[in-house]
């Protein structure tokens, strides 16, 4: 009796194998060849996006840096002029890196930004071979502009994109 345990266990072990094996769904992908869709609330590789114009959304605020728990982000403003405008406000984000390999995919950037410019694609295919390529810069993150001759800086009539500020009244009188 006690040699015919094992060989009843073992029985009966194989037989939940081959029943699972051969009448169940296959649920295993073949990935890189099939890609399996990623769900609506999937939060993958940053993107800088653009307004329909060409022009950036990002003003340059840090509010996304700030944000960040993991302080992935750095961002450098610098002042737009009317001969190079990069954005639609005073100033515009001249340099705009993420550290993916600090990066926890969080969404607190996206929730900061005032102007929806960084948003959480569905990307998620991210491979490094060294930590150098691990820091996206801003053109690897700004989307592509809708047409060539939309492309950043541009050249904008004076005063365009400029806020008009109140005149002031004499304290005097």
């Amino acid at each position: 009796m006690r040699v015919l345990e094992p060989m009843i266990e073992l029985g009966r072990g194989l037989w939940t194998t081959f029943r699972q094996t051969f009448f169940n769904p296959v649920v295993t992908v073949s990935y890189p060849e099939v890609k399996r869709p990623v769900r609506p609330r999937f939060r993958g590789r940053h993107i800088l996006r653009r307004y329909e114009n060409g022009l950036e959304r990002c003003i340059g605020c840090s509010l996304c840096a700030a944000a960040c728990p993991s302080d992935a982000i750095f961002v450098e403003a610098a002042e737009n002029t009317d001969e190079a405008r990069y954005s639609p406000g005073e100033r515009y984000a001249s340099t705009y890196e993420i550290n993916m390999l600090r990066c926890i995919f969080c969404g607190f950037c996206e929730d900061a930004c005032p102007t929806e410019a960084i948003v959480l694609g569905d990307n998620y295919e991210l491979s490094f071979t060294s930590r150098h390529e691990a820091i996206y810069t801003k053109e690897m993150l700004l989307e592509p502009t809708p047409s060539p001759e939309l492309t950043t800086p541009q050249r904008v009539p004076a005063g365009m994109y400029t806020r008009a500020v109140p005149e002031m009244s004499d304290p005097k009188g």
